[in-house]
C-alpha cells in the first residue's frame, strides 16, 4: 500500500494527525513543567535521561506533520494568494489575540512596575511585535522572580521558523514545485547541507555537540521532508517495517549518534507521517475541534503565571496537574471564539484569490495595468 492509497482509505482526513497534534502539544506542556518550576536547569533533567531522544523528536514531528498537511493545502489552492491567505487566517488571529492578552491583561496583573511605567516601557511596545512573528519574550517587570525569570512565552521561538516554512514552500512553488516535485527533496537536502556549512563556518570547522532541542533550520528541514513525502505519496509505501526502521533511526540519530540530528529530519518525518495516517475513531472534542494550537500558544504563559502567583506550585507534578487542564480550557475558548471564526474567512480568501489572481484578469484589466501611474 502506498501512502496515497492510505490517504484515500481515510477519506483524506486521517484522525491520526489530530491525535498527534494534541498529544505532542500536551507533552510539550509536560516538558516545560520542569523549566517553569525550576528554571533553565530543569531542562537538563530531560536531556540527561533516556527520554532525551523522545523529547528531541517532538518538534521535528510537529514540523513534519505540518509539512505533509500544508503541502496538501497547497495542492488544493489554485494560487499562492489563496494558499498564503489560508495560512494567515490559521496562524495570525490566535497569535495576535495571545499577544494582546499577554500584554494588556497578564502583564498588568503580574508586573512589579507601576501601570504608567509598564505601558510606557520600550519592552511593552517591542512585545507587541509578536503579532507580526517578530518574537520578543519580556514584558516590563513581569515574572522577574520566577524560577525561569523574565520570559513570558518561551515556546514562541518556533513561530519565525514556522513562518519561514510557509515562505519557503511558496518560493519553491514559484520555482515550479507543482510541475517538478523533485524540487522538494532537493530543497530538503539543500537545507540540511546549508545548515551544516553554516555551522562549519560559524565554529571554524569545530562542531559543538548540542544535546537539546533541534535548531530552527533543522525544523524547516523536517517540514520540507514532510512536504516531500506528501508529493511522493504515490511512490512511498505506508509500511510498518519502514515505520519501525524510521523510529529506530530517529532515536539513534537524536540520542546516540553524535551529530545525528543533521540527518534525523528524514526518518523522523516518515515515522510521523506513518503514525498520522493511522485512523482511530475520533472521540469527544476531536470530532469538531483542534485545541493543539491554542495549547501551544497559551500553555507557557499559563505555567509562568501559576509559578509566579503560587510559589507552592513550583513542582513539576503540581505544574502539570494545574496547567494542563487550564491550557485545555483556554485552548477551547481560543478555538471557539478566535480560531474557528477566523477559519470562517476562507470564503473571503477565495474571493480575493478570484479577484486578484492573474488568470482571472480580463484583457481590459491587463491593458489598464500596463499604463504608467
Amino acid at each position: 500500500m502506498m501512502i496515497s492509497d492510505r490517504v484515500a482509505d481515510t477519506g483524506g482526513r486521517p484522525s491520526g494527525f489530530d491525535y498527534m497534534r494534541i498529544v505532542l502539544a500536551l507533552v510539550i506542556v509536560i516538558f516545560h513543567s520542569t523549566t517553569t518550576s525550576y528554571g533553565s536547569a530543569g531542562d537538563w533533567v530531560w536531556w540527561n535521561t533516556p527520554a532525551k531522544p523522545f523529547i528531541r523528536l517532538l518538534l521535528p514531528a510537529f514540523f513534519a506533520l505540518s509539512g505533509f498537511l500544508v503541502a496538501s493545502s497547497l495542492e488544493r489552492s489554485k494560487t499562492l494568494i489563496s494558499f498564503l491567505g489560508l495560512r494567515v487566517i490559521r496562524i495570525y488571529p490566535a497569535l495576535a489575540v495571545e499577544t494582546l492578552l499577554s500584554a494588556f491583561i497578564l502583564g498588568p496583573l503580574a508586573t512589579t512596575f507601576t501601570l504608567g511605567a509598564y505601558f510606557t516601557s520600550p519592552l511593552f511596545f517591542s512585545y507587541l511585535l509578536n503579532v507580526l512573528g517578530d518574537v520578543h519574550y519580556a514584558l516590563p517587570g513581569v515574572f522577574l522572580q520566577n524560577p525561569h525569570p523574565v520570559t513570558v512565552n518561551g515556546q514562541l521561538w518556533t513561530v519565525p521558523f514556522e513562518l519561514l516554512c510557509y515562505i519557503s514552500l511558496a518560493a519553491l512553488t514559484v520555482l515550479g514545485l507543482r510541475k517538478k516535485r523533485i524540487i522538494a527533496p532537493l530543497a530538503t537536502v539543500a537545507s540540511i547541507v546549508g545548515f551544516v556549512i553554516a555551522k562549519a563556518i560559524k565554529y571554524h570547522g569545530l562542531f559543538p555537540v548540542f544535546d537539546t532541542a533541534l535548531s530552527g533550520p533543522l525544523l524547516v528541514s523536517s517540514f520540507l521532508a514532510g512536504v516531500t513525502i506528501y508529493l511522493y505519496r504515490d511512490r512511498i509505501p505506508w509500511n510498518i517495517r519502514w515505520m519501525g526502521c524510521s523510529a529506530v533511526a530517529s532515536i539513534l540519530l537524536l540520542g546516540v549518534i553524535p551529530y545525528g540530528e543533521y540527518l534525523a529530519p528524514i526518518p523522523a518525518a516518515y515515522f510521523t507521517i506513518y503514525v498520522g495516517l493511522t485512523n482511530p475513531p475520533r472521540v469527544g472534542l476531536l470530532r469538531s475541534a483542534d485545541y493543539s494550537y491554542g495549547v501551544f500558544l497559551y500553555s507557557y504563559a499559563i505555567q509562568q503565571m501559576v509559578c509566579g502567583t503560587f510559589p507552592w506550585a513550583r513542582h513539576w507534578y503540581a505544574n502539570i496537574l494545574i496547567c494542563v487542564p487550564l491550557s485545555l480550557v483556554v485552548a477551547a475558548i481560543s478555538w471557539r471564539f478566535v480560531e474557528k471564526p477566523a477559519l470562517g474567512l476562507r470564503g473571503l480568501v477565495m474571493r480575493l484569490d478570484k479577484r486578484f489572481s492573474p488568470q482571472h484578469y480580463t484583457p481590459e484589466l491587463v491593458e489598464l495595468a500596463k499604463r504608467p501611474a
